[in-house]
């Protein structure tokens, strides 16, 4: 399985921005898609992630903010961010996995909040 992550950028105090993830490759067992960052000096964390009944889950900090989603024809997983603040700022990776921790994980795409 190969992710290609995509959408990151720079961007103002409440503004937005939508990541991508393509996937390629066998596919055909992976049960959940993920949306991980790390900040600077910081650990890397989840952020959101979706499972294969599309349901959905969100760290305490993007509640309400950011959402992801899913478009199984095209293979790619969304996370789009609203509201963004400077401690969004970080570098995010999308990640799948077809058992219980995350074992495919995507290059990073930088994403900058700030005035």
């Amino acid at each position: 399985v190969q992710l290609q992550a995509s959408g990151g950028g720079s961007v103002q105090p409440g503004g937005s921005l939508r990541l991508s993830c393509e996937a390629s490759g066998n596919i055909f067992r992976i049960n959940a898609w993920g949306w991980y960052r790390q900040a600077p000096g910081g650990q890397r964390e989840l952020v959101a992630d979706i499972i294969g009944d599309g349901s959905t889950d969100y760290a305490d900090s993007v509640k309400g903010r950011f959402t992801i989603s899913r478009d199984n024809a095209k293979n790619t997983v969304y996370l789009q961010m609203n509201s963004l603040k400077p401690e969004d700022t970080a570098v995010y990776y999308c990640a799948a996995q077809n058992g219980t921790v995350y074992n495919y994980w995507g290059q990073g795409t930088q994403v900058t909040v700030s005035s």
